[in-house]
């Protein structure tokens, strides 16, 4: 399975539909090689099915405090007894240290402030001298011929002559 499910720690009861915060016990960070997998954290299908809403979350790489499930329901009350697996988490590796080449030092570390920000560094670009390419090997019948193709060039088609 892709996703790794998360328990409930308490019974509660949701009284009405405003968003409510479920402990689970679980601490980050989600790997021993800390600053390189995050997750996402989201509901499962069965969860949907009872009418229990789960408030898509994104757990950061660098956060060691407890994971908590944010959720609420359109049909209270609502009842989730201890040990109900709501939510389940999805792995992601944390490109965005290595493509930025920030130091830990400089972005903070999260460590157990939950629902907030690590910061406001913001690195969305590539260099336009290393821009991702792919040795490409296309076959036709007998022919064959390699080139490099730029990845992600933006165009719906691929033009070859």
């Amino acid at each position: 399975s892709l996703g790794i499910d998360l328990v409930t720690a308490v019974d509660i009861t949701l009284i009405d539909a405003k968003p409510l915060r479920i402990p689970t016990s679980i601490n980050s960070p989600l790997h021993e090689s800390q600053y390189q997998i995050g997750a996402l954290l989201m509901g499962r299908s069965s969860s949907s099915l009872k009418g229990i809403i789960v408030i898509p979350g994104l757990i950061d790489a660098d956060f060691t405090g407890e994971i908590q499930i944010v959720t609420h329901t359109m049909h209270p009350p609502l009842h989730i007894p201890k040990g109900s697996k709501i939510a389940q988490l999805v792995p992601l590796q944390n490109f965005t240290s290595q493509a930025c080449k920030i130091p830990l030092k400089e972005v903070g570390v999260r460590e157990d402030a939950s629902f907030g920000s690590t910061g406001e560094i913001i690195c969305l670009t590539l260099h336009m001298h290393n821009r991702p390419e792919q040795r490409v090997t296309m076959t036709n019948g007998s022919k064959t011929i390699t080139f490099t193709a730029l990845l992600d060039a933006g165009a719906d088609i691929i033009i070859v002559s």
